[in-house]
């Protein structure tokens, strides 16, 4: 059973760090980005708000505080926990004094107090433990029972927890809502219109009164801070779902024993004196002693700082919170919880950072930054032509007089002439530089994650959502994921005989019996618990030890009997690499039985007899062998989980007196007992899951630890291969084999794979570094702790929330709280549906932006004037920015997104499709409304009306005509390919309730707030028309979806040229030299 030391894996991500480290500012790895990388787009970024812009991004700064303060924390721990102890017995003091209990009455009912339990843990004291007894003294002054844990009842849990404090710490305080507020009122454009606003409103009132001159100064001070309140309370909504999540996160679920039951429960409702079964993989849950242990290693990396496995037994006792058991399992008595262990100080004194820039998030600023540059640009011209046209004498009031004349207009009014131009200037960057682009990302993702929850998937990783609509491939476990992990044991074989049913003990002797039931027993990690009242045993363990266990009974066992009967030397819990377990108990003075159960073709490869089922050993003969293996491979073949028993007898003598824990179990001429086959169902569903994904281009591929034919038996149940497949041997691989081939012939072979039998958790790792080099992006699901360097690996780590060790999970992006593949199927949709939303909120707001823009630059250039005035852009701001992110960013997915295929990782932002709807429209709502502005006067008839009514009248209609195209452009939005733009809009409420609110608030404006917004009253005609306008959008996008568009990006062909050109130029200067 000895396997061949596992190949050092290289990780990928570093070599693509360095390959795209020359490239582009705004392109970063989807994980574990360097500093410098996070350093370099931050520098590139044109940001007006770098508060609101860079509050969902790691703080560089901060992160390299939080190490000093952990280091600090390890150092100076003792000070740390004086002050919290302080601040505690202030605040117990006070409860006190409100409720009238008392410590000291609490303390009498506990012979040990709080201060004792705080220096054995801090202290590690041997010392102190041996003065009190030991564990088991600790655990009488502690009123546990080491084996039946404490009560469960309420009311002794809460006086533990008034005593020795809860299993909690104190949380950093969330920011408020003004917190929102205040940051929203740094954006630059905002804190200069609001200077701008100031002086117009004092000039104004100056110049004209007060009951006629606040009001252009008051409008823009109310349009902004109406901006900055509706944007503060969307950041604040967003603020509250990642606290949530947050917190989610942080709730891990452990074993406890209590009252003889091993119940499950929260982390943070552990008590001092609870029991706490420890196994490979979990989190040690609160500071305490091992009890029990068995080859029990932890590793301390988290609180020493030294990457160093510590060995636990009953010389080297106490354990810290926080720690990852490496291997091993065992149980421990808790004595310290919350800040009264290193632990909770450090996460008491460390904030809770969910800052974390994703890809796309990046991107989108370095989008926003371009925009943004030609925005202030045109921005800056517009103020230039408007300025130059105001000094010069070329501007008009609106009764046609000329606005400024040099040596006769006052210099308040030449002023504030100078102030409105500004304005309107510092407006357009307002519209020009999409502040808010970037941060519908994060919009979109605190929206789906939420969603998510729902769909039983838990985001740990914001960028891990958006990369799973990327994902080329996935990688699953077949137990637990694919199947259902509800196993019972449906075939056994004692040596040649099959029994019928599986728990007819008839025909065993009783020395067979006598020899499997201890080994079910003892070389188990489960356990059962017999109700003292008689009642249905319950069993708990992964599983695989269920199924066992639970046969076990039927054929006669009394776990606690047989426990009872034999003492235990030396256990092998079960790994993943050796694919099976021992156990060595001493059952009389000089005989020891050592026990092995595990994969049943390796432990039969072990045995050299086997054992008749009338209790008589044979030697293993070729011929016997082979036949054992038919009865395997039938049972694979039926897709059962074969698992083989074997023993063999040992003499205490030969047993070593020290270091047992070092003893290396005899694992060769073992006897065979026998065999069973495990059946575990396919999940519901899996077929339909794993069709759909081969549907949207997804590969699934199982890797198990599996045997091969039980892999292939799962596969073709569950979709993922074919009859024509099981014959193909690159498509149904061995994990030793693809181990055992060169670097190039696994990346040669890694795209054919669709099945990996017996693979260890660095086989799956290999694959899917071999599937990167390839060009995939890789989802990989797993649920021990060896898959965590897989998990970490992967593109997109996915993680078992049931079956799933903590360390696993701490390594993954996503932990799928039902372990089901149908719900691995919903994250990609989801994935999907992020950028998609993405996407359509980027072609609104271009849309909306090159419009206005190009309407105000040609409208200024021209006329000296703008129809969109200040305020008026403000609104058009709110509308395309926080409301039109509210609506596009929180689409639900579609079906039809699992018909597309993955989006690339290097596709353009902006697709050919977008750039076609974006100009369609664009220039439709650009020729329109000029036309309107140019010759509105002549259109609507209003020769009789004054200049000045008359062009409020043009200049309303335009505004509001420019609104209705945004409000039903909104909808073709939501579908950029179909030309059904309705499909499912009705679902959609928050999409609904916008464009209504939109409408009846643009209703209001016209109507009713002239005087604010420059407006006035329109006409049910003009009315009409300008819905009519709006609504011309529509068709004109159904018929513009059917122009085809090139399948190269357009962005290719300016690189191409620009490429060619430098080519040229590098030539030209080579000939030259």
């Amino acid at each position: 059973m000895a396997s061949p030391p596992p190949e050092i894996a290289v990780p990928v991500g570093e070599e693509e760090d360095r390959q795209v480290e020359d490239g582009d500012a705004f392109d970063i790895p989807s994980k574990n980005a360097s500093h410098d990388r996070l350093r370099r787009w931050r520098q590139a970024a044109l940001v007006l708000n770098a508060s609101r812009r860079f509050r969902y991004t790691v703080d560089l700064e901060r992160e390299e505080e939080k190490e000093n303060m952990r280091r600090m924390i390890r150092a100076h721990a003792q000070v740390i926990r004086a002050v919290f102890l302080f601040k505690k017995a202030g605040q117990k003091e006070l409860e006190e004094s409100y409720n009238g209990t008392e410590v000291g009455s609490l303390s009498q009912r506990f012979p040990i107090d709080l201060e004792k339990l705080v220096m054995l843990n801090r202290d590690h004291d041997a010392i102190m433990l041996q003065e009190v007894g030991g564990v088991s003294g600790l655990s009488g002054l502690l009123k546990s029972n080491l084996e039946r844990g404490i009560n469960s009842n309420e009311e002794d849990l809460l006086k533990r927890r008034d005593l020795f404090g809860a299993n909690t710490y104190p949380r950093k305080k969330r920011k408020g809502i003004w917190r929102f507020v205040f940051e929203a009122c740094r954006d630059l454009t905002l804190v200069i219109l609001m200077v701008a606003a100031a002086i117009s409103l004092s000039l104004g009132m100056a110049t004209e009164g007060v009951k006629d001159g606040w009001y252009d100064g008051g409008s823009i001070f109310f349009a902004v801070f109406l901006v900055i309140f509706v944007t503060a309370t969307s950041d604040y909504r967003q603020s509250l779902q990642f606290q949530h999540l947050n917190e989610e996160k942080q709730n891990i679920q452990v074993e406890v024993i209590r009252g003889g039951k091993r119940i499950g429960a929260s982390i943070f409702d552990l008590v001092v004196g609870d029991v706490v079964p420890l196994k490979i993989g979990d989190q040690v849950p609160a500071d305490g002693v091992l009890i029990s242990g068995h080859s029990l290693a932890i590793d301390e990396s988290s609180m020493t700082g030294e990457s160093k496995i510590v060995h636990k037994n009953q010389k080297a006792p106490m354990l810290m919170s926080g720690c990852k058991v490496a291997d091993g399992y065992g149980s421990m008595l808790v004595t310290g919880v919350g800040t009264n262990t290193e632990w909770g100080m450090l996460m008491a004194n460390l904030s809770e950072d969910i800052g974390e820039e994703t890809p796309l998030q990046v991107r989108l600023n370095g989008v926003a930054t371009l925009i943004g540059v030609v925005g202030l640009s045109v921005a800056g011209a517009v103020l230039v032509v408007l300025w130059l046209r105001y000094f010069t004498g070329h501007s008009n009031n609106p009764d046609g007089t000329t606005e400024f004349v040099a040596g006769t207009t006052g210099a308040k009014q030449g002023f504030m002439g100078a102030i409105r131009i500004f304005t309107i200037a510092v407006t357009i960057v307002v519209v020009a530089v999409p502040e808010g682009l970037p941060l519908a990302v994060t919009l979109t993702l605190a929206y789906s994650m939420r969603k998510m929850m729902r769909d039983k998937a838990l985001v740990r990783r914001l960028s891990s959502c958006e990369t799973m609509g990327s994902a080329t491939t996935i990688c699953s476990d077949k137990t637990g994921t694919l199947t259902l992990n509800k196993m019972t044991v449906v075939e056994v074989y004692l040596s040649e005989t099959k029994l019928n049913p599986c728990d007819n003990t008839g025909l065993m002797s009783s020395s067979v019996a006598s020899l499997l039931i201890e080994g079910i027993a003892q070389n188990t990690a489960g356990a059962v618990f017999s109700p003292e009242d008689g009642g249905t045993a319950e069993v708990t363990g992964s599983p695989t030890e269920k199924a066992i266990l639970s046969w076990g009974l039927k054929i006669g066992m009394d776990f606690n009997d047989v426990r009872s009967r034999s003492s235990v030397l030396r256990v092998l819990p079960f790994n993943s690499v050796k694919k099976c377990g021992g156990v060595a108990v001493q059952v009389s003075d000089d005989n020891v039985h050592i026990h092995w159960k595990g994969a049943a073709e390796l432990v039969l490869a072990s045995c050299k007899s086997w054992l008749s089922i009338d209790g008589s050993a044979h030697p293993m003969s070729s011929d016997k062998y082979n036949e054992l293996k038919r009865s395997i491979d039938d049972m694979a073949m039926s897709s059962l989980r074969c698992i083989a028993f074997a023993y063999c007898p040992w003499e205490l003598r030969m047993v070593p007196k020290e270091d047992l824990d070092k003893w290396q179990l005899p694992e060769d001429n073992l006897t065979l007992l026998g065999m069973v086959g495990i059946k575990d169902p396919c999940r519901q569903g899996v077929r339909d899951a794993v069709q759909l994904c081969s549907a949207a281009g997804v590969k699934v591929r199982m890797v198990t630890g599996d045997n091969v034919e039980t892999a292939k038996a799962i596969a073709l149940e569950c979709g993922i291969l074919n009859a024509n497949d099981v014959e193909s041997e690159t498509i149904v691989i061995e994990g030793k084999v693809f181990r055992e081939m060169s670097e190039s012939a696994r990346e040669e072979v890694a795209d054919k794979i669709t099945v990996m039998g017996r693979s260890s958790p660095n086989d799956k790792l290999l694959l899917v570094q071999a599937l990167k080099r390839k060009g995939h992006v890789v989802a990989v699901t797993g649920d021990g702790t060896n898959d965590a360097p897989a998990l970490h690996e992967a593109d997109i780590g996915l993680s078992m929330g049931i079956s799933g060790t903590e360390v696993a999970k701490e390594s993954s992006d996503i932990i799928i709280l039902d372990d089901d593949f149908t719900s691995v199927v919903k994250v990609v949709r989801w994935g999907r549906s992020v950028y998609a939303n993405i996407q359509k909120f980027i072609q609104f707001q271009l849309t909306v932006n090159v419009a206005a823009l190009v309407i105000n630059v040609v409208a200024a250039v021209s006329s000296g004037d703008v129809p969109l005035n200040a305020v008026q852009l403000l609104w058009v701001n709110l509308i395309m920015d926080t409301l039109g992110a509210l609506a596009l960013a929180t689409e639900p997915p579609t079906d039809n997104l699992m018909k597309r295929h993955p989006v690339g990782r290097r596709e353009p932002l902006v697709t050919n499709i977008m750039w076609r709807n974006l100009f369609i429209q664009a220039v439709y709502q650009i020729v329109v409304l000029l036309v309107f502005n140019f010759d509105g006067q002549r259109i609507f008839h209003l020769h009789n009306e004054s200049r000045e009514h008359a062009d409020k009248i043009k200049n309303t209609f335009v505004f509001n005509a420019f609104v209705f195209c945004q409000i039903f452009n909104e909808f073709n939005a939501r579908e950029p390919e179909e030309k059904n733009v309705f499909r499912g809009v009705t679902r959609n409420h928050l999409f609904m309730a916008i464009v209504g609110i939109t409408t009846v608030l643009q209703t209001l404006i016209v109507e009713f707030l002239g005087k604010f917004f420059g407006t006035v009253r329109l006409g049910w005609k003009l009315w009409l028309l300008s819905v009519a306008i709006g609504a011309v959008s529509w068709p004109l996008a159904y018929l513009g979806k059917s122009i085809p568009v090139p399948a190269r990006p357009f962005q290719d062909y300016f690189k191409h040229c620009f490429s060619g050109r430098r080519k040229r130029q590098d030539e030209e200067h080579g000939g030259k030299s």
